[in-house]
């Protein structure tokens, strides 16, 4: 098996990135296939729950209430009504349901009630709960745990030397240490990065490296690229090419076998072939629905049309293989 590791360098991240591009897929292609089943991929929906009006300027995010773009604004969604949207996503074959909100901090008031009833819902349907709410306390990390939310995503989005181009409300260490309390409450973590803002290749690796020395490394790691939006300031950033897309998919998965690497948003601009070499990288995690919070994302079917073209099926949430283990035979 490949060796699990915390202490990569720039250098040892550089050499894996610039390997020859079919060299470098083979490779994570083959530590992949140690660590997962390649046939499958877990499927995940996204819902904005509470939409718009967040105080932090993320250059990349239209829910900033300080740019000028088309989100309109929407107050915390009511608990049936994120319950019907959890029963369709499992229906069109989700697995897991992830809850955002567009906060720059969770608040302990009637919204935070909310939501960890959404969640003891969400639970109740055997899905996988995630939720990106923005900075936790420690108290309110175990609140989530408690309430039965599986995962926690909060993006470091890129490296912390490039970090102050993009964003000023918030540090880096502010991210971190959020990251630190969802482990401490024991809850899996979800956090991966954006990139085509701008930064270089090594700041990049940078944030891999960030991510690869939290042990044990996050659970899931969504690798984004940016979908520019009208009114932010990263508007006019150019498109990235797929191969920076497809080296950093190859090189994540190297660099934290056991992680669920979450082919993100910026899905759409990408055919099925390309998302296809992004699975045979070590790609094993996808958003499905139309939207991801308020960006365009394939429709279900598209995605269900793909799989079976590859293959591939969706991968069964933690309740689902929780009950296989418990009828499956002592081996003796």
């Amino acid at each position: 098996m490949s060796e699990i590791r915390y202490d990569w360098t720039v250098a040892d991240a550089k050499e894996i990135y610039q390997m020859p591009l079919l060299d470098l897929v083979y490779k994570a292609a083959t530590v992949h296939r140690e660590y997962h089943d390649p046939s499958k991929v877990q499927i995940s929906s996204l819902l904005s729950i509470k939409t718009g009006g967040c105080k932090e300027d993320c250059s990349y995010c239209p829910q900033a209430a300080r740019y000028h773009t088309d989100v309109d604004v929407h107050k915390t969604m009511d608990v049936e009504d994120v319950l019907v949207k959890a029963e369709a996503a499992k229906k069109s074959g989700a697995n897991r349901m992830c809850l955002g909100a567009a906060w720059r901090e969770v608040r302990d008031n009637s919204d935070f009630d909310k939501v960890l009833n959404m969640v003891k819902g969400i639970n109740e349907l055997d899905m996988e709960v995630c939720c990106t709410l923005g900075m936790l306390t420690q108290d309110q990390a175990n609140k989530l745990a408690d309430a039965g939310v599986y995962a926690y995503n909060h993006n470091i989005d890129t490296s912390e030397d490039y970090y102050g181009e993009v964003i000023s409300t918030r540090t880096y260490d502010d991210r971190l240490n959020t990251l630190k309390s969802v482990r401490k409450a024991k809850m899996t973590i979800c956090s991966g990065g954006i990139i085509g803002m701008g930064e270089s290749i090594e700041d990049r690796l940078k944030m891999l490296i960030t991510l690869s020395d939290i042990n044990p490394h996050p659970e899931s790691v969504p690798i984004n690229t940016l979908v520019p939006v009208k009114g932010t300031p990263l508007a006019d950033q150019g498109a990235i090419p797929f191969e920076d897309l497809l080296r950093m998919i190859a090189t994540a998965r190297i660099m934290m076998p056991k992680s669920m690497v979450r082919l993100s948003a910026g899905r759409l601009e990408r055919s099925t072939f390309e998302q296809g070499f992004c699975f045979m990288a070590g790609a094993n995690s996808i958003f499905a629905g139309d939207k991801l919070l308020t960006t365009p994302n394939p429709e279900f079917n598209q995605d269900l049309k793909m799989f079976d073209f590859f293959g591939l099926t969706a991968m069964d949430s933690i309740h689902e293989r929780r009950k296989k283990e418990e009828v499956e035979p002592v081996k003796s």
